[in-house]
């Protein structure tokens, strides 16, 4: 048996943790199986419990930009650890990162720092109906703004109803101030507008989504939201956790020239520690306490170790802007190398990316929202992941899942890859 020292640890792990996992999509339910544990990783590389070597794809969910243990990231680290862990008292790093963070991304003048990416929307939304004096909020089918009530919600009985809670625990209360549309469908939107006149606080979104594989905005789209938030009086919120600082240094904004109210972080912006953060021009975070009357806190926002993990990758990224092209490069390449691969198989496929974001749907026809993302051949893909997993290739173990390349990727580790699905399409 390859895995039996992590199908050991997941009976263990199973007595004592949830489902035996610390987020559900590490399960491993969707593609079945026993979950995979990791025992150290190093660059481009994963090496598990069992003493395998993997390609990794999944980068943490996106935060390895620049591969696993990165000597500069773990120096920081080190060397802030060593004078104190935690003070609960305000520090400079705090200022050098959110003065580097407001130089790189356009439009904003202030930045709150906190613990996750849910805690970054979850608070972006607060702030935006304390701004507008408003209560409901617009999000789309399919994108993830973490595990905060109001976004754990599923569609109702047409495009202009408010949607009712997918999970236990979430009120209906919650989710009549919910609104939900298909991502791309521009028309929608303006309908929710039209039927809840001077009611939306904001539209918040994934400008590329990550939680459906990747999706890409339709050309027009991102520009047609700015335009109805300024028409109606509502706040344009991208969620760029996954985006921000990977796909430019001024992530979506700086790469579609579309200018978000606010702007939320994660994962690259922690440089792999718990750090979330969201960003408004000055007129918006004035709302926030202690200058104004919105409330957000945090015990261990602004973490020391976090703040220097951070701050040396973002420093990084900034000072050496080619990566995201070394990225895009390698990202296309993969794109091109399995396209050849699973077409000469006959696999019915559709491929989206952008930068280094990319996803493989098992789809004839183009995925573009949730809806397109969910008609994907799903079995296929549990083969096809539990195929490259065996040759020594570890994506996301989920059909929506976007994979997040990092640039310790050599040419020889893609090569490898499109070799593997080449031998893996054949069995599909």
């Amino acid at each position: 048996m390859i895995y039996k020292r992590s199908s050991e640890l997941f009976v263990a792990a199973q007595k004592v943790i949830p489902g035996g996992v610390n987020s559900p999509v590490r399960a491993f339910k969707s593609v079945g199986g026993d979950p995979i544990f990791v025992k150290e990783a190093k660059g481009a590389y994963l090496y598990d419990e069992d003493g395998r070597k993997l390609i990794d794809y999944i980068a943490s969910w996106g935060p390895m930009i620049l591969g696993h243990a990165h000597k500069p990231v773990v120096d920081a680290v080190v060397q802030k650890a060593q004078k104190g862990t935690s003070f609960g008292m305000p520090t400079e790093i705090e200022t050098k990162i959110a003065e580097l963070a407001i130089s790189m991304v356009p439009g904003i003048d202030k930045i709150r720092f906190v613990n996750s990416g849910t805690e970054a929307c979850m608070s972006a939304i607060r702030l935006a109906r304390g701004f507008s004096g408003r209560e409901k909020i617009i999000k789309f089918a399919g994108c993830y703004h973490g595990h905060s009530d109001s976004f754990l919600i599923q569609a109702g009985s047409g495009a202009v109803t408010f949607g009712s809670p997918n999970s236990p625990g979430v009120t209906t209360g919650t989710a009549k101030d919910t609104l939900l549309a298909d991502y791309n469908n521009i028309d929608q939107v303006k309908a929710l507008f039209a039927a809840n006149p001077g009611e939306i606080a904001a539209i918040i979104i994934e400008p590329v989504a990550g939680n459906m594989g990747c999706i890409l905005p339709a050309e027009g789209f991102l520009q047609g939201l700015r335009e109805l938030c300024d028409e109606n009086g509502a706040l344009l919120i991208f969620d760029e956790v996954m985006t921000g600082f990977r796909l430019a240094k001024g992530g979506v904004q700086e790469l579609m020239d579309v200018q978000a109210d606010i702007v939320t972080f994660g994962k690259v912006i922690g440089g792999g520690l718990p750090v979330g953060a969201f960003a408004a021009r000055a007129e918006i975070m004035s709302h926030l306490a202690p200058e104004g009357p919105v409330y957000q806190a945090g015990t261990l926002s602004g973490n020391p170790l976090a703040m220097a993990a951070g701050l040396a990758m973002l420093t990084e990224l900034n000072e050496n802007p080619a990566v995201f092209t070394s990225l895009k490069d390698k990202t296309e390449y993969l794109h091109k190398g399995i396209e050849q691969a699973l077409t000469e198989s006959g696999v019915i496929f559709t491929i989206n990316r952008l930068g280094s974001m990319i996803s493989v749907h098992f789809a004839k026809d183009a995925v573009v929202d949730f809806k397109t993302a969910a008609a994907g051949d799903n079995d296929t893909f549990k083969k096809f992941f539990h195929g490259l997993l065996a040759e020594g290739i570890y994506i996301a173990p989920s059909a929506y899942e976007s994979w997040f390349l990092n640039d310790a990727l050599s040419y020889q580790d893609l090569d490898d890859t499109i070799a593997a699905v080449a031998k893996v399409s054949k069995t599909l």
